[in-house]
């Protein structure tokens, strides 16, 4: 039976599956009637030199896991921090079908599920001035995203990645500006931005919720600690804010978390990403939308079965 198995590496999944098809992916799931809620949970179990970090879902005629490390120290050894592999099994014998690299598929994934939840929020006429917070791996796949959705559609007229040191910026023409955080020329980046996005490893408020627009959007990936939060409460008390799954949310998020626990946020008001992309909810305006992404594990198995589905295509 392992012989049988086929391995698909990070520039394989790439090149399968684009950004485009990835967020159409996601938000065809929702579409046809998945239910985040029906997922199974994320299990994380500590490790001496970090966690490990064990995602299992069933979909449709989709079953798969993916199981993924988390080492802080590994950026200074030149090593990335998050290594893993996801097993895609055959829904009827439950046989692992691929092993697909686990970094690429959740720096794909992860991107394709915030663009998918904000898509119809986007949309417009107006030139696009984009605020991003973070800029490894997962910034610099949420504006690649970014730009494939929009294209042809919305202009992005500009990109400034908001750092603590400009040497934090990556190469490849992703940022137009460079501001360091704190800075005045931040500040104006931050009340301009049309979308603003976090990505990073903050524990505590990346910046004043006051600043940001009412009509703004706002991606937070960072953090799935119930005591870690990249956005204030007083942005998560003025926002309509979106997650992928109410229990998922309350369990995990601390953004939501801690505005519910000091009143800024009660539970009753979070909108569900299912109802947004199938249509059947909406945010209610006049005020800015915060998508907060937990990362669930159906998410990661509707992008492993597309790649492999792309990669059965392909093969002879």
């Amino acid at each position: 039976m392992s012989a049988s198995i086929r391995y698909i590496d990070a520039g394989t999944v790439l090149r399968l599956l684009s950004p485009t098809d990835a967020v159409q992916a996601i938000r065809r799931a929702l579409q046809a009637g998945y239910r985040p809620e029906h997922d199974h949970r994320r299990t994380a179990n500590p490790l001496s030199h970090g966690e490990f970090l064990l995602m299992p879902s069933e979909a449709g005629d989709a079953a798969g896991i993916k199981v993924l490390t988390v080492a802080p120290g590994n950026p200074a050894r030149g090593l990335p921090r998050i290594q893993g592999v996801y097993v895609l099994l055959d829904a009827r014998t439950l046989a692992p079908r691929y092993l697909i690299d686990g970094p690429s598929l959740t720096e794909l994934r992860t991107a394709a599920v915030s663009l998918a939840a904000v898509k119809d929020a986007l949309a417009g006429d107006s030139p696009l001035d984009v605020a991003v917070f973070g800029t490894g791996p997962q910034g610099l796949a949420h504006v690649r995203t970014l730009h494939e959705v929009l294209e042809g559609t919305r202009a992005v007229r500009s990109v400034t990645a908001l750092v603590r040191g400009t040497r934090a910026v990556a190469s490849g023409g992703y940022f137009t500006h460079v501001a360091r955080i704190g800075s005045t020329e931040a500040g104006a980046a931050l009340a301009a931005a049309g979308l603003i996005i976090c990505a990073t490893t903050a524990r505590t408020p990346l910046f004043d919720g006051s600043v940001v627009r009412d009509d703004a959007i706002v991606i937070a990936v960072g953090s799935h600690e119930p005591d870690a939060r990249e956005l204030p409460s007083s942005l998560m008390g003025r926002a309509d804010v979106i997650v992928e799954d109410l229990a998922a949310a309350l369990r995990e998020c601390g953004d939501v978390i801690m505005a519910i626990d000091d009143g800024s946020l009660s539970r009753d008001r979070l909108l569900l990403m299912a109802d947004i992309v199938s249509g059947s909810g909406s945010p209610h305006g006049d005020r800015p939308i915060v998508f907060k992404s937990a990362g669930m594990p159906w998410e990661d198995l509707v992008i492993a079965a597309a790649v492999a589905d792309a990669h059965d295509r392909q093969s002879p």
